[in-house]
C-alpha cells in the first residue's frame, strides 16, 4: 500500500519537521517508514514501497524573499519536467486543470509559499482525504492513515449507505467509514491555505437550459484513440524494474516451467505483461503496448523494447465450462509473435469466498471475497502489469443517458438500444412490452427533477428489505437503472433502522444546494467512481511486492476524452467494440478474431454461486456473531438464511451478498490490527477504531 500525507497548519514553521504544538510543547510525528519530499511549515511525505522514477519533486526558481513554488508529483506521469513547470505556472495562476492533463496515473501537489493544492483525478482511483488537525488540516491519498492521526471512531452511517446506495454519492455524501475523515468528489482539488480548506472543482459544468452541441462522432473517437495511445506509451516510456528480493528458485519441479515456478513463488516477472481475457478491454490493451508504433528504441519501431515480447496472462477457470469462446478469442489474439501467452489454471482453491484471509485495506470493498482468485492470476504477470478495468463505465452508456437523450430531443436515437433489450429479454409475450416500457421510464426521469428524484427514492428506501426489483434479465436492470437513484443489492438484507437512516441522508441531499447535472451523465458519473474505488480497495487486497497494475481507461485524459463522447454513439448496442476496435485499426492492428467484443458475465456468475456452495461453511461461522449485527446493519438470522437459499440455486443477487461477507471481513480485519501509521513522540496510541470495539448503535454519528 503506497500513499503520500502532509497537512498546513495555521503556524508558520513549527521548529522540526512535523512538529505538533500541543500545550506549547514542540513533539513530533510523523508517518511509519516514510521519505519526506519537502518539510515544515508543510510538511509532504510518501509512505511505501514507491519506485525512485514514481517520485517526482520540481522547483521553479524564484527571487529571492519570493515564495517558494514546487510541485511533487506521484504515480506514472508522462509528464517532462518543462512540462511540470509549465503546469506549475499555470497553477499558481489559478489553472488547476494543467495538472490532470498529463498522461498517466497520478496525484500531484502544488506548493505556492503557504498554500497547497492536491488535484484528485476525475474517475475517483486515487482520491484525496483531509481531516481537521493540529489546528490546521492533514491531507493523504489513504483515509486509514488520517483515522489513524486522528484516532477516529467508525462512521457506521456511511457504513450503512454504502450497503444501501452504492451508486448514490448523495447518500455516501463526502465521508468514509471513518468519523471526521471526508473525501474530496472526483474533479475537484483541495486547497490549503495556513490551515484553512478549500474545495474546488477543476471541470466545467454542462448547462441544462442549453443541451451541448453534437460532437462529431469521428473526431470524438480519435481523441479516445489518442487518448488511450498516450495512456499506455507513458506505462512504455518508464523505466523498467525487476521485482526486489526474487525468492530462491527451489529447481526443477516435475510439470512446471519457470514460469509457474516464479507464480508459485508468488514474484512476478521483470517487464511488462497485460491481462488477455479474450475481452475487448484487455485485448486492446495488450495488442497496443506490445504492437504501438513509433517508441525509441524498439525492434522496427515495434514492441515493448527492444527484443521484449509482452506478457499476456489469461485466466482458465477449471470450475466453469462456458467460457470456451473467450479462451479461444484469447488464443488467437496471443498467436501476434510480439506477445507471450501464459495459461494460469485453477480450480476450486481459486474461487470467490475460497480465502476469507487477506490484508486490511483502506475502505471495504466486494473485491476482499475475490482477491485471492485475482492475486493468483496477477501473480503469474509482470512487474507492470495492464489490466482493463473501467473500460465499460468509461465507454458504455449507462441507462439513465436514455433519458438526456429524451431531453435534447432526440428520441429516434433510442430506436436501437431499445429493440436490442427487447431482442435479450428473447422470445415471450414480455418482450413486446418491453420498449414501450423502457421509453416510458425514460420520459418519467427527463422529466424528474433531481429533488423529487432523490426524495421519491427517500420514500421507497425504507420497503427496500421487503421489495426487491427483479433484475434477472438486461431489461429489468435496465428499467431499474432509470433513476436518480435506486437501492443497491444488499439493501434488501439490511435492518429497517439502517434503512431508514440512509433514507434521512437522501431525504438531506434532496434540499442541499448543488451544481445538478443531467440524469443520465450524474448517473454514469456516480457509476465510474464506484467502480474505480473498487479498483483501488482490489489493487490493495491483491497486491504483490514489486508490481504495478496499471489501468489506463482510468487516467485523466482517457476519461475526459470519453466523455466528448456523442450520448447518441454510446448508447448502440455494441458500441464499446467498435470504439476500441477503431482504436487499434488507428493504431495500425486490423486482425481481430471473430466474436471479439462479445460481452460475457455468465462465468463469474456461476463461479460465485459456486464458491459460495463451497464455502458455505465459514461463510455461516463469519456470520454466527457479525460485528454488522453488533453494530445494528442486518440481522445475522436473516443473512444466513440468505447464504444457505443462493447456495441452493435461489436466485438472489450474488453480489449483495459479497458486499456483506465483504464488510464483516473488513470490520474484523480492522479490529484485529495492531499500532498505527504513526510515530514520535506525540503519536498517538490507538488504533483507528478507539477501544477496538464497534460502537454500540445508539451513539452513532450519521
Amino acid at each position: 500500500m503506497r500513499w503520500l500525507v502532509g497537512w498546513s497548519s495555521i503556524a508558520a514553521s513549527f521548529g522540526t519537521v512535523g512538529a505538533v504544538d500541543a500545550g506549547g510543547e514542540g513533539r513530533t510525528v510523523h508517518p511509519v517508514g516514510s521519505q519526506l519530499l519537502w518539510g515544515d511549515p508543510d510538511p509532504l511525505w510518501a509512505v511505501g514501497d514507491w519506485r525512485s522514477d514514481e517520485i517526482r519533486v520540481v522547483t521553479v526558481a524564484t527571487p529571492p524573499g519570493a515564495p517558494t513554488a514546487r510541485i511533487a508529483v506521484l504515480g506514472c506521469c508522462g509528464a517532462t519536467d518543462e512540462q511540470l513547470r509549465v503546469g506549475l505556472l499555470a497553477a499558481r495562476g489559478g489553472a488547476l486543470r494543467h495538472l490532470t492533463a498529463w498522461p498517466g496515473s497520478y496525484t500531484a501537489v502544488v506548493q505556492i509559499g503557504r498554500r497547497i493544492t492536491v488535484a484528485g483525478d476525475l474517475a475517483g482511483a486515487r482520491p484525496v482525504f483531509h481531516t481537521p488537525w493540529a489546528n490546521g488540516t492533514a491531507y493523504a491519498t489513504a483515509a486509514l492513515p488520517l483515522a489513524d492521526l486522528i484516532e477516529a471512531q467508525l462512521d457506521i452511517g456511511h457504513l450503512a449507505a454504502l450497503l444501501a446506495c452504492p451508486d448514490t454519492p448523495e447518500a455516501l455524501g463526502n465521508g468514509t467509514p471513518y468519523v471526521g475523515v471526508k473525501r474530496i468528489p472526483p474533479g475537484h482539488a483541495l486547497i490549503l491555505r495556513e490551515g484553512s480548506r478549500e474545495i474546488t472543482g477543476y471541470e466545467a459544468v454542462a448547462s441544462l437550459a442549453v443541451a451541448a452541441p453534437q460532437a462529431d462522432p469521428v473526431r470524438a473517437v480519435e481523441g479516445v484513440r489518442d487518448a488511450l495511445v498516450e495512456a499506455v506509451r507513458a506505462r512504455l516510456m518508464a523505466p523498467r524494474h525487476a521485482p526486489e528480493a526474487l525468492p530462491v528458485d527451489p529447481g526443477p519441479v516435475p510439470g512446471m516451467g519457470p514460469a509457474e515456478r516464479r507464480a508459485a513463488r508468488g514474484a512476478p516477472v521483470p517487464g511488462i505483461g497485460a491481462d488477455l481475457s479474450g475481452g475487448s478491454a484487455s485485448g486492446t490493451l495488450a495488442l497496443l503496448a506490445a504492437g504501438l508504433p513509433g517508441l525509441p528504441g524498439t525492434l522496427l519501431g515495434h514492441g515493448t523494447g527492444a527484443g521484449e515480447r509482452l506478457l499476456a496472462v489469461t485466466f482458465n477457470d477449471l470450475t466453469a465450462r462456458d467460457h470456451e469462446d473467450e479462451l479461444e478469442r484469447a488464443r488467437v489474439i496471443a498467436a501476434n509473435p510480439r506477445l507471450h501467452h501464459v495459461v494460469v489454471a485453477a480450480g476450486e482453491e481459486a474461487l470467490p469466498y475460497a480465502e476469507l484471509d487477506g490484508p486490511l485495506t483502506d475502505e471495504p470493498g466486494p473485491s476482499l471475497v475475490v482477491s485471492a482468485r485475482h492475486r493468483r492470476r496477477l501473480a503469474a504477470g509482470s512487474a507492470d502489469h495492464f489490466v482493463g478495468h473501467g473500460a465499460r463505465q468509461v465507454l458504455d452508456a449507462h441507462p439513465a443517458r436514455l433519458a438526456d437523450l429524451l431531453m435534447d430531443r432526440r428520441r429516434r436515437h433510442l430506436l436501437r438500444p431499445v429493440a436490442a433489450l427487447a431482442k435479450a429479454e428473447g422470445p415471450s409475450a414480455h418482450s413486446l412490452f418491453v420498449p414501450l416500457s423502457v421509453y416510458r421510464a425514460a420520459r418519467k426521469l427527463a422529466r424528474t427533477s433531481y429533488r423529487t428524484g432523490l426524495e421519491a427514492a427517500a420514500d421507497r428506501l425504507p420497503d427496500a428489505n421487503r421489495y426487491a426489483p427483479d433484475l434477472d434479465t438486461p431489461a429489468d436492470a435496465s428499467l431499474s437503472a432509470l433513476a436518480w437513484s435506486r437501492p443497491g443489492p444488499a439493501a434488501r438484507w439490511l435492518t429497517g433502522e439502517a434503512l431508514a437512516e440512509v433514507s434521512v441522508r437522501l431525504q438531506q441531499a434532496a434540499v442541499r444546494p448543488t451544481s445538478v447535472q443531467r440524469p443520465g451523465e450524474a448517473r454514469a458519473r456516480a457509476a465510474l467512481a464506484r467502480h474505480a474505488n473498487d479498483h483501488r480497495i482490489l489493487e490493495q487486497a491483491a497486491e504483490i511486492r514489486s508490481q504495478r497494475l496499471h489501468a489506463p481507461f482510468l487516467d485523466n485524459q482517457v476519461v475526459r476524452a470519453a466523455r466528448a463522447l456523442p450520448e447518441s454513439l454510446r448508447v448502440q448496442p455494441g458500441a464499446r467494440a467498435a470504439i476500441l476496435r477503431r482504436v487499434l485499426a488507428g493504431a495500425g492492428i486490423q486482425d481481430l478474431p471473430p466474436g471479439w467484443g462479445a460481452p460475457s458475465h455468465a462465468t463469474s456468475t456461476a463461479a460465485t454461486r459456486v464458491g459460495l456452495r463451497t464455502a458455505l461453511p465459514e461463510l455461516l461461522a463469519l456470520f454466527d456473531a457479525p460485528l454488522l449485527a453488533d453494530a445494528g446493519l442486518v440481522e445475522a438470522r436473516v443473512v444466513r438464511k440468505a447464504l444457505r437459499a443462493a447456495s441452493e440455486g435461489e436466485p438472489l443477487p450474488l453480489d449483495g451478498l459479497a458486499e456483506l461477507a465483504s464488510t464483516e471481513l473488513w470490520l474484523r480485519r480492522l479490529l484485529a490490527r495492531r499500532g498505527t501509521c504513526w510515530t514520535g513522540t506525540a503519536a498517538p496510541r490507538q488504533r483507528a477504531v478507539a477501544g477496538g470495539v464497534v460502537p454500540a448503535r445508539r451513539t452513532l454519528q450519521s
